[in-house]
């Protein structure tokens, strides 16, 4: 709002009595008798609600310059007091009597440029002969850090001024509708355990997902080039109707990350944040430019040192929102996605509190406003039914009970549905009606076997990563180093041919690689070709881990494929933190045991993990129990990656297959992937007598170095 202090703010103030016709008070007598006049008539305009507002604005502003003025007496005070007393009496009986104006009475409403450019217009027709317009920071409802965490907010660069930059949140007043009054039959019912116990029992039978519109007949929404599947399209069809809280547990694979852009893309739902794990930060930077490429992402990593304040949408991972909840509250969010929402299960945790406020701050900041609030989650179910709380509560179907936390009790707008049943729990049919107004919230819950017939019966879809530990900031050195040792060759090779520095050559260039690549198979040297793959593969293996065990949570078995001896054993261990029990696959085996760890990820279903060693089981098992793969390591030929993924693709799958390919970021790993899928095309050419365009390619090796070099003279 603005500052309490008048002098400075306001300029010079006409000399006058506190206790005459003139000033600030008489005009805010009469602006109220107007607005009480129209109460009466049953007609509240717009611009009688915007008086209605900036008069209790003013009158707060007006008891804070009284206190402090010492250029009035105390009985000059006194009376102005009890004028403003006056007052506020008769604006609470006309709020009384239009139930709609009483948040227009709350200091931390939203104001309008309308509500502004009338509070001037008071000011001076009271006397004040300057207004001074200093733009005042976002006013949030809950906007409030806890004690804990204060000392640890950081404010980064920039977000001050992208928040000075929108000083108002214009309030949606044709959506405002006063505050439901009905007598409820269910007040005196516990229902919120009745609900829980429908869904652990499927009281009612039937799919816990919406029913959601058909999906249009022409994709007006995803870019060119790009195409939505049809059940996509229906949750996005559904935002268009005006839906806008979702619980969205379809199965991995579904293309859950795309279906929650593309919604915050129709609801206009910016600034958007997403809250997701750490090892899928790049991976939704890069989602967001895929699917709505207007659109600015930035990610905010450690204190939020290079986030653009500017941007459209703002992913941040659980780890560190305690850092940043301060001004993300003061941002004037109007969307927010939670992925892998059982993340916040625990109503206890920090992180679970953290994500409630923030949404809690979206659903007050903006009167008549609705955000999109998405829980993104395969897995909505970890251990009980209970898990499902704190996911509803973020999405505000249910609420906290004051003072008690982890007790919750059914917002207004599920009462409002549970009544409508004209059921109560000791009814027969509660459970199961209860249970379909839930899912009729916003529940969507697709499984790959029913939408099969729009899914390919395989799919390799890229997981990118950033290595942003001690371990991946020594691999760039090293590869930054050994770029610049090509390049310094290069030069020497271009001086000698009297061409230009800045030429490029690729046959040159080829050259640099091929003997590069040579001398790398000579040698053990830390900063060759394949040495630093190794250590690619290995300090990517525990985020890999990490996300084999999202998945296994969602989906139940997954084969988990990597190279090298130390990304296997790492990746076992996390799996063991993860309380994921596994079975190995690995070259030292004898035939006996590799036929035990097959039969018992085939047949046990505690065992949800496969570990394999990509060269070992590449070929001769059948892993077809599951449908999801995952490859934490690239081979340096696609035969050796389609061998992989066709231990799980093969008679008997029934399930459209997915491969999850973990590649770290900015690095050679990226330049591998982009080769494996362009000998892909090669080998159709050759062996399925596709059309494709031939490769030319000597070798991957050499290729990846040249991808390196050119990458780094085209940057300079």
């Amino acid at each position: 709002m603005v500052s309490n202090s008048r002098r400075g703010q306001y300029g010079a103030r006409r000399k006058r009595a506190a206790t005459d016709n003139t000033g600030v008070i008489p005009q805010l007598a009469k602006a109220v008798r107007e607005v009480e006049a129209a109460v009466m008539r049953g007609h509240v305009s717009a611009t009688n609600r915007t008086k209605f507002q900036v008069v209790a604005l003013l009158m707060r502003e007006e008891r804070a310059r009284l206190k402090t003025d010492d250029t009035i007496s105390d009985a000059e005070r006194n009376d102005a007091m009890k004028r403003l007393d006056g007052l506020a009496a008769i604006m609470a009986k006309t709020a009384a009597r239009d139930t709609s104006l009483i948040r227009l009475l709350q200091a931390e409403t939203a104001t309008t440029p309308q509500a502004r450019a009338m509070r001037k217009q008071m000011l001076f027709a009271g006397g004040i002969d300057m207004v001074v317009d200093d733009a005042p920071d976002v006013p949030v409802t809950g906007a409030v850090v806890p004690e804990k965490l204060r000392e640890r907010q950081v404010m980064p660069v920039g977000v001050k001024a992208r928040v000075r930059s929108q000083p108002f949140l214009e309030p949606k007043l044709e959506k405002l509708t006063p505050p439901a009054t009905h007598y409820s039959q269910l007040r005196d019912w516990e229902v919120i355990d009745p609900i829980l116990k429908a869904f652990e029992t499927g009281a009612g039978g039937g799919a816990a997902s919406m029913e959601l519109p058909d999906p249009p007949r022409f994709d007006r929404v995803a870019p060119a080039g790009r195409a939505l599947m049809p059940h996509q399209a229906q949750l996005v069809e559904a935002v268009r109707y005006g839906h806008r809280e979702f619980l969205l547990a379809d199965e991995p694979g579904l293309g859950k990350t795309a279906q929650s852009i593309l919604a915050a893309s129709v609801a206009d739902a910016y600034p958007l944040l997403c809250v997701v794990p750490n090892v899928v930060k790049t991976n939704w930077a890069q989602e967001v430019a895929r699917w709505t490429p207007g659109r600015r992402a930035t990610v905010i990593s450690g204190d939020g040192e290079n986030v653009d304040a500017f941007a459209d949408v703002f992913i941040i991972n659980y780890e560190i929102l305690d850092r940043h909840v301060g001004w993300l509250q003061r941002l004037g969010l109007r969307g927010m996605v939670v992925d892998e929402a059982h993340f916040i299960k625990n109503p206890t945790s920090q992180r679970s509190r953290l994500v409630t406020q923030l949404a809690n701050t979206l659903r007050g900041q903006i009167p008549g406003d609705r955000p999109l609030l998405m829980a993104l989650t395969g897995t909505p179910l970890i251990n009980s039914v209970e898990d499902f709380k704190s996911i509803w509560h973020f999405l505000g179907w249910i609420e906290e009970i004051p003072g008690q936390v982890g007790e919750y009790r059914p917002s207004q707008q599920l009462l409002d549905r549970l009544d409508a049943t004209g059921l109560v729990p000791s009814d027969p049919g509660f459970m199961a009606a209860a249970r379909r107004e839930v899912i009729d919230l916003g529940i969507v819950r697709r499984r790959k076997v029913d939408v099969a017939k729009s899914l390919p019966s395989k799919r390799i879809v890229d997981m990118p990563i950033e290595l942003d530990s001690d371990e991946g900031s020594s691999i760039r050195r090293a590869e930054a180093a050994l770029v610049e040792r090509l390049l310094a060759r290069y030069a020497r090779i271009l001086q000698a041919s009297d061409l230009p520095p800045h030429t490029i050559d690729l046959k040159r260039l080829q050259m640099v690689a091929h003997h590069e690549v040579q001398e790398s198979k000579a040698s053990s040297a830390g900063d060759s070709i394949f040495a630093m793959l190794h250590r690619i593969g290995v300090a990517k293996s525990e985020l890999a881990a990490q996300y084999t065990a999202q998945l296994a949570h969602s989906v139940g078995k997954v084969v988990y494929f990597a190279k090298h001896v130390e990304a296997l054993d790492r990746a076992e261990a996390a799996f063991a933190a993860e309380g994921i029990r596994t079975v190995s696959i690995r070259g030292e085996q004898s035939q006996l045991a590799r036929d035990r760890a097959v039969k018992a990820f085939q047949t046990d279903p505690e065992v949800k993990v496969v570990v394999c060693s990509l060269l070992a089981a590449g070929v001769g098992i059948n892993l077809q129990v599951a449908s999801d793969v995952v490859l934490a390591e690239l081979s340096w030929t696609a035969a050796e990656q389609t061998q992989a993924i066709d231990r799980v693709h093969r008679i008997g799958q029934e399930t459209p297959v997915t491969a999850w390919r973990i590649i770290a970021s900015q690095t050679i790993d990226a330049h591998v992937a982009d080769l494996i899928d362009s000998k892909q095309g090669l080998a159709a050419r050759a062996l399925d007598g596709s059309d494709e365009d031939l490769v030319h390619s000597d070798d991957l090796q050499v290729d990846a170095l040249v991808g390196l070099m050119l990458d780094a003279l085209r940057g300079r």
